[in-house]
């Protein structure tokens, strides 16, 4: 099974972008993030025919959304309301069976890593908080109790300093701030998680996954973020045979400031 995770900071805008991966890359599943759509008005036809009959969207208007794409079949699952607020950033599906899938996309928390003075901050260590405490108490048969889980998503941080262009430089900026990585890491130890990106590329191998729009040529000081995640149960962690994020992808037309994380199961 080939799995894809990727921030395409609106699904209708990049669509054509969303082919070009799906031809390129060939994967069966695809879990998307900030897909920026609605409900009704989520292009079902037009992804249908990109080759995944299977679809579950999550969406909103004009803000955050998740989608997950396909070729296997899959049981949806309710999804969880974080923070209960309603705000579309958790998709979760039953895979083939017998494989727990979620996908989720984390507030990215403003710009002043402060919780007194910014609630955006504040809700995004929330959320870290509640996903601590649901996986801590995840003793749901079938899938779960086999250890057959995939965590997937844009988690809005970096978490080692060879995830991010500058170590120092970035300890007081939101996305690789020590409270994040601290909570980042309790939820990781919470679900037994393996990161399956570096356990094929271990550090001190620099990945980043996202550059920002600012940098007026981002290839230029490649100041990049790792942004984007796969995590697999222990069981799962023993098949990864491959995965890659596909940087090129920031240079396409139009394109998000995320690029595409994919990893290969046996």
């Amino acid at each position: 099974m080939r799995i894809a995770t990727w921030n395409i900071n609106s699904l209708r805008l990049r669509l054509d972008l969303l082919r070009r991966l799906t031809v390129q890359e060939g994967p069966d599943v695809i879990c998307l993030q900030e897909i920026k759509v609605e409900d009704g008005l989520f292009p079902l036809a037009d992804v249908m025919a990109l080759g995944y009959p299977y679809v579950r969207f999550h969406g909103m208007k004009a803000y955050n959304g998740v989608a997950i794409l396909s070729k296997i079949p899959f049981q949806i699952m309710d999804p969880k309301d974080w923070c209960l607020k309603g705000d579309a950033r958790h998709a979760h599906v039953i895979l083939g069976g017998d494989v727990e899938l979620h996908n989720f996309y984390i507030p990215a928390g403003g710009d002043i890593p402060d919780p007194e003075s910014n609630a955006k901050f504040a809700h995004k260590l929330q959320f870290l908080d509640e996903l601590k405490a649901h996986f801590e108490s995840h003793t749901k048969p079938g899938a779960a109790a086999k250890g057959k889980a995939i965590m997937v998503g844009d988690l809005n941080i970096a978490p080692l300093e060879d995830d991010v262009w500058s170590h120092k430089q970035l300890l007081s900026v939101v996305s690789h701030t020590p409270i994040e990585v601290e909570k980042l890491d309790a939820v990781q130890k919470a679900g037994q998680w393996v990161d399956a990106v570096r356990q094929i590329t271990p550090p001190p191998i620099k990945l980043f996954s996202w550059w920002s729009y600012r940098s007026a040529d981002w290839t230029k000081n490649d100041r990049g973020r790792r942004l984007d995640h796969i995590w697999v149960t222990p069981s799962i962690s023993k098949r990864v045979r491959h995965a890659t994020i596909l940087r090129d992808m920031r240079s396409w037309t139009q394109p998000s400031d995320h690029v595409a994380v994919i990893v290969d199961i046996d």
